[in-house]
């Protein structure tokens, strides 16, 4: 068996037409949620792209993995998705980035330059076509096509100038292509596709794609809500252009990345098809979080808002025609994907993992006692980190910067790490401006979020004992 991992970035799961969106089209992506499972209800657990990615390759919550923000290490004992790729006898190939810094304990020279960076490729993987935020490769060929040496946002920032068959993602999916090719066995390809990623300009034809005219209104901002939102609201970089004809094109672009994106995943599916190869490759396609894309007043993603979060997943596995078509709707997570992984690749789950596997989805049926609600978490510290600082303890006001998400069908539960919180009544208003203080409602929803925390706290060697009978869950010894 194949496998193609695919990864796109800063994705919504409301922008797939198979999920009914009045104006984006995915024809990629909708064909593919005919051929296998999607999973309607699914959350990445952080934002931003270190963050959620960190959830996804190591199958732990933010509270385990503890990677908080882009430049947070990825500690090296955790297993991850490449080392269970390796375990299962794969040579695991990256076409793109996973944004995972190195850990500092593992680099004895302090002028190391991994230490200089968040962009680092995950351990276990082979970076066969490295694509982080310098895009060497692809600035390099635009340079051979005789565009001159153009600066990484320039060359994002122009693509809407250039062919479309000249963007970031093409460049990818041609090294993708042509590397399925040279294999000669089964192979593992993890394909992780920068848009659709701010800058906001889609490549060649798909910057018209669609009128600013069509693209519909964001949410309206709601000030008031708690001080970390309104501070979001004055920070240039994630507050939402304020003019509405500005508001609509960056929408506009958006949604031309989405189906830019589409349109060369439809490539690499596509060639698999036509080789032979498809009904042998197990196709998982998510996203390491979302975008809020004007919704309350904001951009890009952050905060609690489930537009940063609410993420496509999915999954067509060879053998398993008879869920074609099926939609999930119960609540399932980044972290799920990992289990997933190990089962169908004939690994045993780690140890570590917080998720489930869901491969009986995949199966037509439905887990016993499946979670009723989707959880996800943010954190902000890195926003009062300055200067190199070495010495003393931890700063107390850093770990008050965090936030956790309990999102069920009803409500959605904010806890702030200063005691504060907030609780949406999303019977009343699916829309998250209305809030509840109900104390008949937030009380379950804050022990619930209690009681998912207890039961989700590390456990690598929780369930294990030492002494001559060795009772409990022995983890076994992993390589690479």
């Amino acid at each position: 068996m194949n496998v193609l991992f695919v990864t796109l970035d800063e994705f919504r799961a409301d922008c797939l037409s198979s999920a009914g969106h009045p104006v984006v089209s995915t024809p990629t992506l909708d064909r593919l949620a005919a051929e296998g499972v999607r999973f309607a209800s699914h959350f990445s657990q952080a934002a931003p792209c270190a963050p959620g990615r960190a959830a996804l390759y190591t199958g732990m919550y933010q509270m385990n993995n503890r990677v908080v923000a882009n430049g947070a290490p990825l500690e090296d004992r955790f297993d991850n998705i490449a080392r269970l790729a390796r375990r299962a006898g794969y040579a695991p190939a990256l076409f793109g980035y996973t944004d995972q810094g190195i850990d500092p304990s593992t680099v004895d020279d302090p002028a190391d330059p991994r230490l200089d960076t968040y962009e680092g490729v995950l351990p276990g993987f082979d970076a066969v076509l490295p694509l982080d935020g310098h895009f060497t490769g692809w600035l390099a060929w635009l340079e051979s096509l005789g565009y001159g040496t153009i600066h990484p946002v320039d060359a994002l920032s122009s693509e809407p100038e250039r062919p479309a068959e000249h963007s970031a993602s093409a460049y990818l999916t041609d090294g993708l292509i042509s590397w399925i090719d040279r294999q000669d066995g089964p192979w593992f390809a993890h394909a992780s596709y920068f848009r659709p990623h701010p800058p906001y300009a889609a490549a060649g034809h798909w910057s018209t794609r669609y009128a600013p005219e069509d693209v519909g209104q964001p949410l309206p901002r709601v000030p008031g809500l708690h001080p970390l939102y309104d501070f979001a609201l004055t920070v240039g970089f994630v507050a939402a252009p304020t003019d509405p004809e500005a508001m609509a094109h960056l929408r506009a672009q958006y949604f031309g990345m989405v189906s830019e994106v589409d349109d060369q995943l439809g490539r690499a599916v596509e060639h698999l098809r036509a080789s032979g190869q498809l009904d042998d490759t197990l196709i998982v396609v998510t996203a390491d979080h979302g975008e809020q894309l004007g919704d309350h007043g904001l951009v890009q993603k952050l905060g609690f808002f489930e537009e940063s979060y609410r993420i496509p997943c999915i999954i067509r596995a060879p053998g398993r025609g008879a869920s074609a078509g099926r939609v999930v709707d119960e609540y399932t997570e980044g972290v799920d994907l990992l289990p997933t992984l190990a089962e169908l690749m004939g690994e045993e789950v780690p140890v570590q993992c917080d998720g489930t596997s869901l491969v009986p989805f995949l199966d037509g049926t439905t887990p016993d006692a499946w979670r009723t609600a989707a959880h996800y978490e943010w954190d902000w510290r890195d926003m009062l980190m300055g200067g190199n600082r070495t010495t003393g303890g931890r700063d107390p006001d850093m770990e008050r910067c965090n936030l956790a998400v309990e999102r069920t069908d009803t409500h959605a539960y904010v806890q702030f790490a200063d005691g504060s919180w907030l609780c949406f009544d999303l019977v009343a208003d699916p829309t998250w401006c209305t809030t509840t203080e109900d104390p008949s409602i937030v009380l379950p929803l804050a022990q619930s979020m209690l009681t998912w925390r207890s039961t989700h706290l590390g456990g690598t060697f929780t369930q294990t004992l030492l002494g001559p009978d060795r009772r409990g869950l022995w983890p076994k010894r992993r390589s690479v």
